[in-house]
């Protein structure tokens, strides 16, 4: 019986032993998971239990201004009210959808599908954006739970259609949808900010402190344009457009010893606070980059500089005969005058437009050279201006070119190019060769 009672106390002795090891085993695994979540995995743990507590009211960040050469504003940004709604903390969603439709003058329906939208924040789109003081005052006297006004940056653009093609607008998010407000969206665009608060799982906010974080604003961005030059120019549109009423009316001003557009403008025109009130076509035409047309005389400048440049033709020495037409494969192509200009210089040729003399002088270069110095100067491609929506205009394909289409090329007809093109190229002949 001793025995048998000893051999149960060794026994339990062992179980006692193992059973120690087993908690100091337990208990080691235990501290040192401890350590690992403590000290290695703490950042990661702590970003996801911040991503479960915390919600964001954003604030949306302002655009970079546009300015012109001078620092004159062109594109700035006013301070607007929106509404923001966390279903969660929303403790009555019928009387928040009844009260918030009637204020926002939109269906109970409508209201009653965003307070209850399964969402951590829901953005009112478009009721909520863009409010007024008045009615901003009204939602906040109800200080519903769940129910959030924040400030947003709007573009503003103070001089209305001035320039209206060129700066483009922006859509109800602030981004850019056409001319420099798109090319340069991601330099003007800024950085959002927001107010940071901790809920619990099922929304409510906890009585811990908020953190905010400022938005930071876009870049400036300063043009070549020159508010004086581009006033004056879209006071002469509007003379023309009232004066004559044309279908359009466009004008481009640049200096030639740079290449720097000073102004642009056409009509028909948008005001880009509210260019939703405007077609497409008004919207996306910039004519002087976009629309081509047809030179005529003014191309005359192109095929007299391209002449005096290869040395064919001596202005003042050279003479030419007008008789008021010249035959070429057959067609009969006319001067302007009737009877034409008699004798004439070269000179006076260009002087007085005489569509014949061109036509000599054009093939005194032949096809091949003044095709040559049309690719020179730029027709038939881009200019590469920072501008969506260039046009190429149309040139001859120089294989195709035949006695008749080198005649009526000389003196701007038969081709297409673009308001910015043709100015472009003369100005390089104003400035000495230089194509800007």
């Amino acid at each position: 019986l001793q025995e048998a009672i000893k051999r149960i106390e060794q026994e339990k002795d062992e179980r006692i032993k193992w059973i120690f090891l087993i908690v100091v085993l337990l208990f080691l695994i235990i501290f040192f998971k401890i350590v690992y979540v403590q000290v290695f995995s703490y950042d990661k743990l702590s970003s996801l239990s911040d991503d479960l507590w915390s919600r964001e009211l954003p604030i949306s960040a302002s655009r970079g201004k546009i300015l012109d050469r001078n620092g004159v504003v062109l594109a700035d940004n006013i301070t607007i009210t929106s509404l923001i709604i966390i279903p969660n903390q929303v403790k009555d969603a019928e009387k928040v959808s009844k009260v918030l439709s009637e204020i926002l003058g939109t269906s109970y329906e409508n209201m009653y599908a965003h307070v209850t939208k399964k969402t951590s924040i829901e953005r009112v789109h478009p009721e909520g954006r863009n409010l007024s003081f008045e009615i901003a005052d009204k939602i906040n006297s109800y200080s519903f739970d769940g129910v959030y006004l924040v400030k947003e940056s709007k573009r503003y653009y103070p001089n209305k259609n001035m320039l209206s093609h060129v700066l483009g607008y922006t859509g109800v998010d602030n981004q850019g949808l056409s001319g420099i407000e798109l090319l340069y969206d991601e330099y003007l665009t800024g950085e959002d900010g927001a107010i940071k608060y901790y809920s619990d799982a099922k929304g409510n906010k906890l009585d811990m402190a908020e953190v905010y974080r400022e938005p930071e604003a876009g870049l400036d961005i300063m043009l070549t344009v020159d508010y004086d030059i581009q006033v004056s120019v879209e006071r002469e549109l509007d003379n023309i457009v009232k004066s004559f009423s044309p279908d359009h009316a466009l004008a481009v001003a640049m200096d030639p010893n740079t290449g720097e557009i000073l102004a642009m403008s056409s009509r028909p025109d948008f005001d880009p606070n509210n260019y939703k009130k405007y077609n497409s076509q008004t919207l996306n035409r910039n004519l002087p980059i976009w629309m081509t047309y047809e030179p005529g005389s003014t191309f005359k400048i192109i095929t007299t500089a391209s002449a005096v440049e290869e040395g064919v033709v001596n202005l003042e020495k050279d003479t030419f005969y007008d008789s008021g037409s010249v035959t070429v494969s057959g067609a009969k192509l006319r001067c302007w005058k009737a009877g034409g200009h008699g004798h004439q210089t070269m000179l006076e040729v260009f002087e007085n437009s005489c569509n014949p003399g061109f036509v000599k002088m054009g093939f005194s270069l032949g096809k091949e050279k003044l095709f040559s110095y049309l690719d020179l100067f730029g027709f038939g491609d881009k200019t590469g201006i920072d501008l969506n929506g260039e046009g190429k205009g149309i040139i001859f394909d120089v294989g195709d070119v035949k006695d008749l289409e080198l005649a009526t090329t000389s003196f701007g007809q038969g081709v297409s190019v673009t308001p910015l093109q043709q100015i472009t190229a003369v100005s390089s002949i104003v400035n000495g060769g230089n194509l800007y």
